[in-house]
């Protein structure tokens, strides 16, 4: 079995399926919408809530979605599943940021990364994998995203055990690539590709660019 590093596979990844264009949204706002409602659901179910949201005029600011109650807001998130939580979820970031921001994205945009971080994960209904998405993809900071398909893949390839947890996954990759924000950003939707395409719960593995690779950090 051939040995590869982080960067290896990336440059295997990026070859195989080329640019993603990852994260699609028209505003920062957008985003963060969509990394909330992408919880538990196919983007394609995330898509025709965006379209009802944009036809609603909801997307306009965080202000204009606010003043929406929290049952029109479910109905019009609908087709992204478990409507009624993530109503419940997008209020929740609503109220935190008119609590501390004044419903400004361009004041928290202004906030530390660390404290930013530590403040989103206090939201009821975002963890994690939500929080540095939103860092990365609305904010442009530096974080990795770890979604199950990189433990899937990458515990497959003997870099770390299935079990292992989000951060001690997150840290391998901050250490052992640079601190790009454009790099993370490709990363991470090569990473959600090949698990939707190839490595999947049944894999694919006859036609995986990193077929025979044991991955190391290194």
């Amino acid at each position: 079995m051939k040995r590869a590093s982080l960067k290896n596979v990336y440059a295997k990844l990026f070859s195989h399926f080329g640019p993603q264009h990852w994260w699609p949204g028209d505003t920062r706002f957008e985003v963060i919408v969509g990394a909330i409602l992408t919880q538990n659901t196919a983007w394609a179910n995330v898509e025709k809530a965006i379209v009802n949201l944009k036809k609603a005029g909801a997307l306009k600011s965080p202000a204009v979605m606010k003043r929406l109650t929290t049952g029109k807001l479910a109905g019009l998130i609908r087709p992204a599943g478990y409507y009624n939580i993530k109503a419940k979820r997008l209020r929740n970031f609503l109220d935190f940021l008119g609590r501390r921001y004044s419903l400004s994205l361009i004041e928290l945009s202004r906030a530390e990364t660390g404290r930013l971080r530590r403040e989103l994960l206090e939201v009821n209904g975002i963890g994690p994998e939500t929080c540095d998405s939103i860092l990365l993809y609305a904010f442009g900071r530096p974080l990795f995203v770890v979604d199950a398909y990189t433990k899937r893949i990458f515990s497959r390839h003997g870099l770390f055990e299935k079990e292992a947890g989000y951060a001690d996954v997150q840290k391998v990759f901050m250490d052992n690539l640079r601190r790009k924000i454009g790099l993370f950003n490709e990363y991470h939707a090569l990473i959600v590709r090949l698990g939707k395409e190839l490595c999947r719960k049944e894999p694919r593995c006859g036609a995986c660019p990193l077929k025979g690779l044991k991955i190391t950090c290194k």
